[in-house]
């Protein structure tokens, strides 16, 4: 036997018993500086304070977005004023791509109207005029949105590489899209679509900066 005896392990009784537990106490607010709901309806009270992060606004300056950031670059403060190059992509291409879209849609429905039909039937004359409208409306649709979708290219381009925006660089984006444009069908088609283009890029920065 060893000569040391060993003490006895405390109950786990007896240590629950001896043990205390203390709380903070924190204030309560006075009664008369509660929010009621009567504060609510008569508007007393901002609703606002009631979230946990109300009273933040100048501790929070990274959550500001630049989305109204316009552009920085000499002469892009015009009527519609521009928020970069990818802005001036999408918002051009959709624009054109939608306007195009409707045009073709009148054209197509004028032309299923007027078309000769074999046969006098309310259904023939639906299905022609559907199909003039989706003919139409998607042939110019794609055609203006691709225009676009280069000329806001090639206009951001030449804006970077000259360090402004002006009437010269909008004309001579339009004049490199018509040429690329109908580079294919020859040379006579693709100066006349670059001299057509041109003028309505010239006059489209004209009328932006001119309202």
């Amino acid at each position: 036997m060893d000569s040391q005896q060993q003490s006895p392990l405390p109950d786990s009784s007896d240590i629950l018993r001896n043990a205390q537990f203390s709380r903070s106490q924190q204030s309560a607010p006075a009664p008369d500086a509660a929010v009621t709901a009567s504060d609510l309806l008569l508007g007393a009270y901002d609703p606002t304070k009631l979230h946990p992060m109300a009273g933040l606004e100048d501790k929070l300056d990274y959550l500001l977005l630049d989305d109204d950031k316009t552009s920085e670059l000499p002469g892009s403060g015009t009527a519609i004023p521009s928020r970069g190059w990818s802005d001036d992509l999408c918002y051009g291409t959709g624009t054109m791509y939608l306007s195009g879209l409707a045009l073709g849609g009148v054209w197509g429905l004028r032309e299923g109207a007027k078309r000769p039909l074999a046969v006098s039937n309310a259904r023939l004359r639906i299905n022609s005029i559907l199909n003039s409208v989706t003919r139409r409306g998607t042939f110019i649709g794609n055609s203006a949105g691709v225009l676009a979708l280069v000329y806001n290219g090639l206009n951001s381009t030449i804006d970077a590489l000259r360090g402004k925006h002006d009437t010269v660089n909008s004309m001579a984006a339009g004049a490199l899209t018509g040429a690329i444009y109908k580079s294919t069908a020859g040379v006579r088609p693709a100066l006349a679509a670059a001299t057509f283009i041109s003028g309505l890029a010239g006059l489209w920065s004209y009328v932006k900066r001119s309202v």
